[in-house]
């Protein structure tokens, strides 16, 4: 009787630590879903790169069209400008790269793509030859190409003396 009243006791002994564990686990899993939760909440209010057709670039960007012989950007902060097509490799591995820029920029600079096989009117205008190609656009000043895939750094520093005039 003795031994069967012991183990009812280390049974319940047993079941209550064992909630009070899953109860610890659920805080602590509600405290990692908060803060899951407030970090989602900050990386979706920051900035995004911005994709561009034709119409959008007119507006946004420059306006080739009624100024055909003179570059005049039309946006109220820096730009990159992204040529890429789907397809393409190494336009692939730098989208991620451009994403986190965007987000870490946010505020300070625009970052479009344009898609090159569905906007070839404008991938004709800027003689995109080959992708990626990114046209870096500073304020008050004639833009810059740069072609082929490059790494975060040299995204960095192209933003920090070309567009943001830091260094």
């Amino acid at each position: 009787m003795k031994k069967i009243a012991l183990f009812m006791v280390l049974g319940i002994i047993t079941l209550t630590s064992c909630n009070a564990k899953e109860a610890g686990n659920k805080t602590a899993q509600n405290e990692i879903n908060k803060k899951e939760n407030n970090s989602n909440s900050k990386t979706e209010s920051k900035m995004k790169t911005i994709h561009l057709t034709k119409a959008e670039f007119l507006t946004k960007v420059a306006n080739y069209e009624a100024n055909p012989q003179e570059w005049k950007y039309l946006g109220d902060r820096p730009a990159i400008i992204d040529f890429y097509a789907d397809w393409c490799g190494p336009c692939k591995s730098i989208a991620p790269v451009l994403e986190e820029l965007a987000a870490e920029y946010d505020g300070q600079i625009y970052i479009y793509k344009i898609n090159t096989e569905t906007e070839q009117e404008l991938a004709s205008a800027f003689g995109i030859r080959s992708i990626p190609s990114l046209l870096f656009v500073p304020m008050n000043e004639a833009p810059q190409m740069a072609q082929g895939a490059m790494p975060k750094s040299a995204f960095k520093e192209a933003i920090e003396t070309v567009l943001l005039k830091k260094k």
